[in-house]
């Protein structure tokens, strides 16, 4: 009986342990949007672009049936994307914003990013994949419940399937981003998901 109360710490302190294993690699992963930032980093790269590119054109007609996809209850939207350059990501979240359909999470590698870039990124809807040493186990685990409550709050996520140095070749990390979208969808998190191909066309790749 003496033993029972030292069990009983071990195994407080055996969960405590874990439990701030699985929130540092969550922190690792996604941060909360910080709205007024996201709005304040649009205005300022729609004066970048207006100095980049002589106009930004969108799609009517596809802009539409992607409005329409977005109304389908219960159903999250998963954009896949080909990249031309690094100026796809935040432009089509921005494109994305400004058309009503929320701000998207954008599905990033993040190996190359420094701290601040990526703290900055993620608290503008960038999502990270654990470092490829911690990609098995506890890990994979919360990225796969991540993705899984993802889907289920149908906030939209954008995936690039290629990188700019490699394009027609889909990249490991949208390999790995893929595979918890697959898992969601076989355990049944979610009913279903609307896949909508959309993709960037330069006259210049910047």
């Amino acid at each position: 009986a003496a033993g029972q109360p030292q069990r009983s710490g071990g195994d407080s302190g055996s969960q405590r342990r874990w439990k701030e294993e699985i929130l540092r690699i969550l922190a690792g992963i996604q941060a909360p949007l910080a709205r007024p930032l996201l709005r304040f980093c649009a205005w300022v790269l729609l004066k970048l672009l207006s100095r980049l590119f002589l106009s930004v054109q969108l799609h009517r007609g596809q802009l539409a049936t992607v409005q329409g996809a977005a109304g389908t209850p219960d159903v999250p939207l998963l954009f896949l994307c080909a990249h031309k350059s690094p100026l796809d990501a935040p432009l089509l979240a921005l494109l994305l914003f400004s058309q009503g359909l929320g701000a998207p999470r954008v599905a990033l590698g993040g190996d190359t990013c420094t701290p601040r870039l990526r703290a900055l990124l993620a608290r503008l809807g960038g999502v990270f994949l654990p470092p490829q040493d911690e990609a098995e186990g506890l890990a994979g685990a919360v990225l796969a419940a991540y993705m899984a409550e993802l889907l289920r709050s149908r906030q939209p996520l954008l995936l690039f399937l290629e990188e700019p140095a490699l394009p027609r070749v889909v990249a490991p990390a949208a390999q790995r981003w893929l595979r918890p979208v697959c898992l969601a969808l076989r355990q049944g998190a979610v009913p279903d998901v609307t896949v909508v191909p959309v993709g960037m066309a330069y006259d210049v790749t910047p």
